[in-house]
């Protein structure tokens, strides 16, 4: 065909494509662009129209290629940079690896060569990161999103210390500005340092975070991670007002078709989404629940994008559901259908903005009533999420102004426990280098929440009480290493501290019998690990402050019938400490309630908190089949089952 005869098919071509592009018809607009794009390779924007028709016909791959093929062909060309950058943010990290994995785009483009940094490290691949990051820095040692990423890479492999000279040269780096680096890196810089225990660095970079908070720049906002500020002290209105920027910024699935109101079947199809149904803390608490769930009113399905690890506690949760959805590579379009497809009636998500959520899903509305639960603490600023899981101590109805979603209370605590969950013997305080005849302080937390103000808490506690010794883990050398010399500064003999290795879930819960008092830490509190010292019988003292992360342990504290252990302050926090290693005769007397009562105080009665959860969930979809809008639902227990006599 002469050139001038494939130009004019070529725009017949295109012409049949906008027809169809206009109408909604993905697949013929593909077909035609397609043709027109043979006839014409070389035109740019034929490529562009090709790519966008690619995407909303869900061919994403595709789309990415011929994205790229626009931009090689007009790189000035702002529009076909954005529609190629949109493609990357929405494509599965897997495509993105296979896309560079065969061989398609511009070696040189350092944006992109970022993009598929970020997309290996979401499918765990962190060493391979590394060297994708460290490419783009020969070929530009000044590009600061290529140091932002490998920051990001080498705080997954656990190098601290070399991940915040990565976050420190991205802003050092970052001197044309581009865009959002320093709103991004900021954040997680001072999240490293620490973890690291960098306390003097900290001094001087966290306050330029603190400063954001109460400015008018939205763009910037929404750009701050909200999980990262939940450690540092940040007002309740604060971490609302980033959520809910944030929150916007998600985009998430175009919002599906309302459908018609479908007869009432005999259960309650409950959809759970996460990345966690593998041997994750979040695994291990609700798995209990899962189980125990009344099947006579509920039916469990799982959205499962969780890495396979094959762990007993996998086996267990995808056991518990009746109906198990592997979506891990399934976009959130999809995902938000399939939920829609399956009749769910209530979501719940249990990621919020931890690390690998995808509670934009949720955006679609799939589900007629959504809910937050368990794994973020705090508010999601999200408002498609209707519901806040908590309880009376985590979200007390005076704190609604704090959340965007409405408070539904659990009566006892928030956080589900497993009562089928194993608890070793101790060895015994040698096998960890402990003193027999000393009072054991311990707190197990990782290392970012311990701030230096902490620290001079319990270096006071060890100076008023001289029987006691302190027991903490080596989350990494450095910053053991920092947290001793601190210590000794502050007139601890280092004798009377103590480091042990991070060990399994099963391993920590056996050794944790050594200990005689949690210590712990605000404004994020013990968590997990709080639940994990009192299933040990090891008693948990706390100063609650006004957020749901400093409110955990108190909610754990109080549902092991235990309030004499939740502080009003910091000086009351130090004198009941001293008080209870100096005549531990109160501290004895808590461990054996802990240890004889272990299955029958409300935060570890699974049955009783089935209960109460199932009951939340039909106060929550009566209100939706009532025709009314979500609303605050204060505590109420749920009936106890009834006895059958003979």
């Amino acid at each position: 065909m002469k050139a001038s005869q494939a130009q004019l098919a070529a725009r017949s071509h295109e012409a049949a494509g906008e027809k169809f592009d206009r109408r909604g018809q993905w697949m013929q607009a593909v077909g035609e662009f397609r043709r027109a794009c043979e006839l014409a390779p070389n035109e740019g924007p034929l490529w562009l129209r090709l790519a966008r028709a690619q995407w909303f016909a869900g061919s994403g791959l595709e789309a990415a290629r011929s994205a790229w093929r626009a931009v090689e062909l007009m790189p000035g060309t702002p529009l076909a940079q954005e529609l190629l950058s949109g493609i990357f943010q929405q494509l599965m990290p897997r495509d993105v690896v296979e896309f560079f994995a065969q061989g398609s785009g511009n070696p040189h483009s350092e944006a992109q060569l970022v993009v598929h940094a970020n997309a290996l490290m979401a499918l765990g691949r962190d060493a391979e990161a590394v060297e994708v990051c460290l490419q783009v820095l020969r070929l530009n040692p000044r590009y600061a999103n290529a140091h932002y990423a490998l920051g990001r890479a080498l705080y997954a492999l656990k190098m601290g210390d070399q991940a915040a000279i990565s976050f420190e040269t991205a802003l050092l780096t970052d001197q044309q500005g581009q865009a959002g680096v320093r709103q991004m890196v900021l954040p997680i810089f001072v999240h490293q340092l620490a973890r690291n225990a960098e306390w003097h660095k900290l001094a001087e970079f966290l306050p330029q975070v603190l400063a954001m908070l109460d400015g008018q720049d939205e763009r910037a906002l929404s750009l701050l991670s909200v999980f990262v500020l939940l450690a540092f002290p940040v007002a309740p209105a604060q971490l609302r007002r980033v959520a809910e920027l944030r929150a916007r910024t998600m985009g998430g699935p175009p919002l599906l078709p309302p459908v018609a109101p479908a007869p009432r079947r005999p259960r309650l199809r409950v959809g759970w989404l996460s990345n966690d149904f593998f041997n994750h803390a979040t695994a291990i608490l609700i798995v209990g629940l899962l189980e125990q769930l009344d099947r006579s009113r509920f039916e469990v399905v799982l959205y499962c994008h969780s890495r396979e690890d094959g762990s007993e506690i996998q086996q267990r949760v995808r056991a518990a559901a009746d109906l198990f959805r592997d979506v891990r590579h399934l976009n959130d379009v999809k995902v938000g259908q399939l939920m829609r497809d399956d009749g769910i009636d209530i979501a719940i998500d249990l990621k919020g903005y931890t690390d690998g959520g995808r509670m934009q899903i949720l955006a679609a509305r799939p589900a007629p009533v959504q809910a937050s639960f368990l794994g973020f603490p705090g508010t999601t600023g999200a408002p498609f999420l209707d519901y806040v899981i908590g309880d009376p101590v985590v979200t007390p109805m005076a704190h609604e102004a704090s959340y965007s979603e409405r408070i539904a209370q659990l009566p006892n605590s928030y956080q589900p426990n497993d009562d089928r969950r194993y608890l070793a013997p101790s060895h015994g305080r040698a096998e960890h280098g402990l003193p027999d005849d000393a009072v054991v302080l311990c707190c197990f937390n990782q290392t970012y929440k311990i701030s230096e103000a902490q620290v001079d808490l319990w270096a006071r506690i060890l100076r008023e009480a001289p029987g006691a010794v302190l027991w903490l883990l080596n989350w990494s050398t450095s910053a053991s290493r920092r947290l001793a010399a601190a210590f000794q500064a502050r007139g601890v003999d280092l004798q009377r501290l103590y480091f042990s290795e991070v060990v399994t879930a099963a391993e920590n819960l056996a050794r944790l019998q050594c200990a005689d008092l949690f210590l712990d830490t605000w404004p994020c509190n013990a968590h997990t690990t709080a639940s994990d010292a009192l299933f040990a019988g090891v008693p948990v003292l706390t100063v609650p402050g006004a957020t749901f992360a400093s409110r955990v342990a108190a909610s754990l504290v109080q549902a092991c019938e235990l309030p004499d252990f939740v502080c009003a302050d910091e000086a009351a926090y130090v004198e009941r400490a001293v008080a209870l290693a100096r005549e531990p005769g109160q501290l004895r007397a808590a461990q054996a309630r802990l240890r004889e009562r272990r299955q029958t105080l409300p935060l570890f009665d699974t049955a009783r908190y089935a209960r109460d959860f199932g009951a939340l969930l039909d106060r929550m979809w009566a209100r939706h089949e009532a025709g009314l809008p979500p609303d605050h639902l204060a505590a109420q227990a749920a009936a106890a089952p009834q006895e059958v006599v003979a």
